[in-house]
């Protein structure tokens, strides 16, 4: 399998400041996300920063590293300043792994590059899991997606979709948006000069802008549940517990 993953790192964060470099039991954050990167059948792996401190931590261990602006609004303008510099084709497979996720897996990095093998006509992929409980189907912090019969997203929301007019949230009917990306890297260059949706601003999900556009988002439900992303000081705990377990 032939693709890049390229994983956008910034130093700042509202939450947890100067989060890729916070010490993961010896490493970096990022150097966490790097390893479980080089883990996947990605024949490219680059880091993606605006901050030399984080160039500083990956590159001796041979990682490739793009220096950045600092001024964009997203990590999709990130990536695409990144194909443009690092000089990848257009019919490139991208996957872009966020810097705060030390437990991903290869399996689901490898499973969205496949969707775009798979599907030449897609020019984005994504992944869903199934949501278990109800309560989470109510939470708009947890992002549903409904899928039509050929496993393309119809539509993302904060809101309970598809919604039960009789009242009873059947689980097995809901999947919860996994937010890694897989692009064809000509997809990206469109993208960030695609005016923003309506859509998009209401829910405050960047992904609207591409169905809004007429495009599709190939989506499948992840092979195996996706490991804990890093947002607050409490999961910073619980993945450390979980690496320290995993060591022992």
């Amino acid at each position: 399998m032939s693709y890049t993953i390229i994983i956008p790192a910034r130093f700042a964060s509202t939450r947890l400041p100067g989060k890729p470099l916070l010490d993961l039991v010896g490493k970096p954050m990022i150097q966490r996300v790097v390893e479980q990167a080089n883990l996947c059948q990605a024949n490219r792996v680059i880091v993606a920063t605006d901050d030399q401190r984080i160039a500083d931590a990956v590159t001796p261990y041979g990682t490739e590293v793009c220096m950045t602006r600092s001024d964009h609004q997203s990590g999709t303008e990130r990536l695409a300043e990144v194909v443009k510099n690092a000089g990848i084709a257009d019919d490139e497979i991208i996957v872009n792994i966020q810097g705060d996720e030390p437990l991903i897996q290869p399996q689901l990095v490898d499973q969205v590059a496949q969707l775009l093998l798979d599907d030449p006509s897609s020019p984005m992929a994504t992944l869903g899991t199934a949501i278990n409980d109800a309560e989470q189907i109510q939470d708009p912090n947890a992002v549903k997606v409904v899928v039509d019969k050929n496993g393309r997203a119809l539509y993302f929301s904060r809101a309970p979709i598809p919604f039960s007019r009789e009242g009873e949230w059947p689980a097995e009917y809901y999947l919860r948006h996994i937010g890694m990306y897989g692009y064809r890297a000509g997809f990206l260059d469109q993208y960030i000069h695609m005016e923003v949706s309506p859509l998009e601003q209401i829910e405050k999900l960047e992904q609207l802008r591409v169905l809004w556009h007429g495009y599709s988002i190939k989506l499948a439900k992840a092979v195996i549940e996706p490991g804990l992303g890093v947002d607050t000081q409490a999961d910073l705990e619980k993945v450390r517990a979980i690496i320290q377990a995993s060591l022992r």
